[in-house]
């Protein structure tokens, strides 16, 4: 009975699926929130009365709190377990859901931000990670892609939401119910999913892996046995047990050092690389700063916010399809070939964007570039949104060994929030300074660098059960 095919012959894949829909809540609540200050940008510039580098801070403050959130909540997750994080950051997401649209100044803005970042922040990092650590290995890069098609999703709903709002209203700065404006609004609609993800959390158990390593075998045990039944629980519990360290000690971050010499373990750069390389590529740009783009290109308020819309729809049809070949084609393909075809993309957009004119202080595109623009746009969203958009996640969930997952999941989400932040900081001030065409040109070189170093330094994970892992 050691044939793995018969082992997990019982598998309760009912409740894994429960399960992983639950801890993707996460995933839409991460989309929802990151994409949610996209419509809000004019409305927090009339309100706070900031200039570029304010409302650069303004939009990028979350993104402190997500640095770290992603790498407290890797190594708290250690000490109180992988749910525990989520459902702290479910209480994390309602505060900041209601504070940000209640708003009266510009710190009190950017405070309630940075608390959604923290929520944002461990949701990124632990939703993958704990879904990974209860499904089944065949299963596994599907089940966390569906992560990514949560954040999709909720980037998707929450660009809907605001273009219905402002619809509604007229604009984002217009008056609407009981007095708010209606950016005001558009972030109190993320109550409905955040409520929601605190409520679910009390159907879902806790990882199975957290609670070998923390000590609680038959609570681990009880919980495999839910999974894949009782005889397949008692042979994981003893694989779980034997991938840990020899003596046993509770994970700590000088886990991520190997050898003598003390160096950090080539699986750590490798993760730093591929969190980095994420967000270098520009992607969060286009997430957070749509509206203004189409804008500064000549499109209005209203056909710009339509623009986020259907990137949303095309986005999520993308992870569908990775979704559906991501255990059959592996890891590495998807993330290699995305970043020929972002390279490419974005050399397209950068070159539309070249032939532009000034006019009033605005660039203005002929119509045969601006289409060019559009659509090298929206391919190179959904491009990154069937390759390195769920890719990283899934890799990241399960590229670590049992012994460093958590601490590792902190460093490379630590890494990844840092460059989100860099970019989305950054991207006015480009704008303001070498323009869309040099932003854009330094994103595609970006792309370039991040195929060469998968390339060299990547290693496929599909198929290996996270016992076998190596670090």
């Amino acid at each position: 009975m050691n044939d793995k095919s018969t082992l997990y012959a019982q598998t309760n894949f009912g409740l894994v699926i429960l399960i992983s829909c639950v801890a993707t809540i996460g995933g839409f609540l991460f989309g929802y929130d990151s994409g949610v200050i996209n419509g809000t940008v004019t409305g927090l510039q009339a309100a706070f009365n900031s200039d570029s580098m304010g409302t650069g801070f303004n939009v990028a403050s979350m993104l402190l709190g997500c640095a770290a959130g992603a790498f407290f909540a890797g190594r708290l997750a250690d000490r109180w377990g992988r749910r525990t994080l989520l459902i702290l950051s479910a209480i994390f997401f309602i505060i900041s859901a209601w504070g940000s649209g209640i708003a009266g100044s510009s710190i009190e803005f950017i405070v309630f931000r940075i608390i959604g970042g923290l929520a944002v922040g461990a949701a990124s990092v632990m939703a993958p990670a704990y879904i990974s650590e209860i499904a089944p290995a065949e299963y596994r890069g599907r089940l966390i892609t569906i992560q990514q098609i949560a954040i999709i999703f909720g980037l998707f709903s929450s660009f809907l939401s605001n273009y219905l709002l402002a619809d509604i209203a007229g604009s984002s700065t217009s008056e609407f119910w009981m007095g708010f404006q209606t950016w005001r609004w558009m972030f109190w609609m993320e109550l409905i999913p955040a409520i929601t993800f605190l409520l679910a959390l009390s159907l879902i158990p806790e990882s199975p892996r957290y609670l070998v390593v923390s000590g609680q075998i038959e609570k681990a045990k009880s919980v495999l046995a839910r999974l894949y039944g009782a005889e397949a629980a008692a042979v994981k519990v003893e694989e779980i047990d034997a991938s840990l360290a020899e003596d046993h000690h509770k994970p700590k971050l000088t886990d991520l050092l190997e050898g003598p010499g003390g160096k950090v373990r080539k699986i750590v750069w490798v993760g730093i690389g591929l969190a980095a390389f994420q967000q270098l590529v520009g992607i969060n740009v286009v997430f957070y700063y749509g509206a203004v783009l189409w804008q500064a290109v000549g499109f209005s308020e209203g056909d710009s916010l339509l623009i986020n819309v259907i990137s949303g729809a095309l986005s999520i049809a993308s992870c569908v399809v990775a979704l559906s070949i991501i255990d059959k084609v592996g890891r590495k393909p998807m993330v290699f070939w995305g970043s020929i075809g972002m390279a490419i993309t974005l050399s397209l957009m950068a070159f539309a964007f070249s032939t532009g004119t000034q006019v009033d202080g605005d660039l203005s595109l002929s119509d045969n570039m601006g289409i060019l623009a559009l659509v090298a746009a929206n391919a190179y969203v959904m491009i990154f949104n069937g390759s390195w958009g769920p890719v990283m996640w899934v890799m990241l969930g399960e590229m670590f060994p049992n012994q460093i997952r958590g601490s590792g999941l902190a460093v490379a989400g630590l890494s990844q929030w840092i460059t989100n932040f860099a970019i989305t900081m950054t991207f006015p001030i480009f704008l303001a300074s070498i323009g869309l065409l040099g932003a854009y040109g330094i994103y595609a070189v970006f792309a370039v660098i991040s195929a060469i170093f998968v390339h060299r330094m990547v290693h496929e994970t599909r198929g290996i059960e996270l016992e076998d892992m190596q670090g």
